[in-house]
């Protein structure tokens, strides 16, 4: 191992890996500690609630224009709600 070269390049970047390098990686299971083998995949405690998970029908037009907006569509979409919410009281929702 002394006389691999080190994976950072002279510019700081990552440099490829070589063929016989490549065919040297193993899987993580096979590779890290069994101590380390068993937080794979462990998730910790939640820093904040998590969200409620609910069915409701909104109008394509709205769903089309936020899923255009690509990944993270939803959250966005919760966050032009909790917008809504700061300028009217949820009474309001109800009113037409």
């Amino acid at each position: 191992m002394a006389d691999r070269k080190p994976l950072i390049d002279e510019d700081g970047e990552l440099r490829e890996l070589t063929e016989e390098e490549a065919s040297e990686l193993r899987p993580a299971e096979e590779a890290l500690p069994s101590s380390l083998q068993r937080k794979l995949g462990v998730r910790g405690p939640q820093r904040r609630p998590t969200k409620e998970r609910v069915t409701i029908r909104l109008s394509p037009e709205v769903v089309s224009a936020f899923r255009a907006t690509g990944k993270g569509w939803q959250s966005r979409l919760d966050a032009a709600l909790n917008d809504w919410l700061t300028e009217h009281s949820a009474d309001e929702a109800g009113r037409n």
